[in-house]
């Protein structure tokens, strides 16, 4: 018998590559449930669940998807139960989610305040404040850092975005170029390159000259420093420099004056981004510490982005941004407090119903979400 011909391997036809999956990833189709910022509330994240009827497992009797807006970490009582719950359903394929800056802090060995139930460095220091919360075992700690680092910074699909922070056409261009998994790597690269920029000229003089002029602590609220120019020009340059902190912690200008906010003083405002967003797609955030009533005595600095914005509005100068964050993360000051009702708290864990645009809270409520009030 002859033997067949050996094919030619030039004339053998190939698959194309799959394509790279990048910073910026696809959102999963068909209905979603995109939760706000759960910053280690667990007890909420599963009151939120059940009222949205998900299982242990995070299926939906309906198929639907929960996405993640990030700041999955950080401040609540049980971070290590958020992210292990996490875990085991993103990798069955259940949820979605993106980076929060919690979340790049954490790949990043950044550690800052509220972070202690992961960095020893901060734990007793974040006592005082948080506690009681339970703190990740070494072999918890690598497995989350593994997750978080695999996460994308942003989501999108024909008819939605979702991202932490900003969503602004250069960043996302530049994140599309990265590969997931680099995140931490990017990222540091855009630092280091900014902080050669303050080391060239005279910011990091000036910062030092400030340092001796104001010692004290900058994460001691008791104490107000003056306006540090040289503190907020360093954190606008960083800012506007890296392309993956936009995404992350959003748009900023130099303050006025100094405030106190996220457990530091700051230099630099938040700035309503969504108000210049011009595209017709929608985008969902967390990030911004919204309160569903206005905002009151006592709450925090951002909620003054949405003055006169009712909670269940959408935003912006399209009016299709939705901020989902309603400020669950500062449950522990009322728990500070000696208030442990949740019925009670002005802070809440919610989940935006997508396409229904409906808005669902930890308390079981249940609200329509309304066009944005006319610029």
């Amino acid at each position: 018998m002859a033997q067949a011909p050996t094919p030619n391997p030039i004339d053998t036809p190939t698959a194309p590559a799959a394509p790279t999956p990048s910073l910026v990833g696809r959102l999963p189709s068909g209905p979603l449930d995109i939760v706000g910022d759960v910053h280690g509330e667990w007890d909420a994240l599963q009151a939120l669940l059940t009222h949205l009827g998900y299982d242990r497992q995070g299926r939906h009797p309906q198929g639907r998807t929960l996405v993640f807006v990030g700041d999955l970490c950080d401040r609540g009582p049980n971070t290590p139960a958020v992210l292990d719950w996490f875990g085991e359903v993103y990798e069955a394929g259940r949820c979605a989610a993106v980076l929060g800056n919690h979340e790049v802090n954490l790949i990043r060995e950044d550690a800052k305040d509220g972070a202690g139930w992961y960095f020893d460095a901060r734990t007793e220091r974040d006592r005082a404040k948080y506690a009681p919360f339970v703190i990740a075992s070494p072999a918890q700690r690598e497995r989350h850092a593994a997750l978080c680092n695999r996460l994308p910074v942003a989501l999108e699909r024909e008819d939605l975005r979702v991202v932490h922070a900003a969503w602004q056409a250069a960043p996302i261009a530049a994140a599309r170029g990265f590969a997931l998994g680099t995140a931490r790597r990017q990222y540091d690269r855009f630092e280091e390159q900014a902080a050669e920029q303050a080391r060239s000229g005279s910011l990091q003089r000036r910062i030092q000259q400030e340092r001796a002029a104001w010692p004290h602590d900058l994460e001691d609220g008791r104490h107000q420093p003056p306006l540090l120019r040289a503190h907020g020009e360093r954190e606008l340059l960083k800012q506007t420099h890296n392309p993956l902190k936009i995404l992350t912690t959003g748009v900023e200008a130099a303050a006025a004056q100094p405030f106190y906010a996220g457990g530091k003083w700051r230099f630099t405002d938040r700035q309503p981004w969504w108000n210049a967003y011009d595209e017709a797609t929608p985008v969902v955030i967390g990030h911004y510490w919204r309160l569903f009533d206005a905002p009151g005595p006592g709450a925090h600095a951002e909620s003054a982005l949405f003055a006169g914005i009712p909670g269940n509005a959408w935003h912006g100068k399209r009016g299709n941004v939705f901020c989902v964050d309603f400020s669950a993360g500062a449950r522990w000051s009322e728990r500070l407090q000696g208030q442990h009702d949740p019925r009670q708290s002005r802070f809440h864990l919610a989940a935006l119903r997508w396409p229904e645009k409906t808005l669902v809270f930890d308390t079981g409520e249940s609200w329509a979400t309304v066009a944005a009030p006319a610029l």
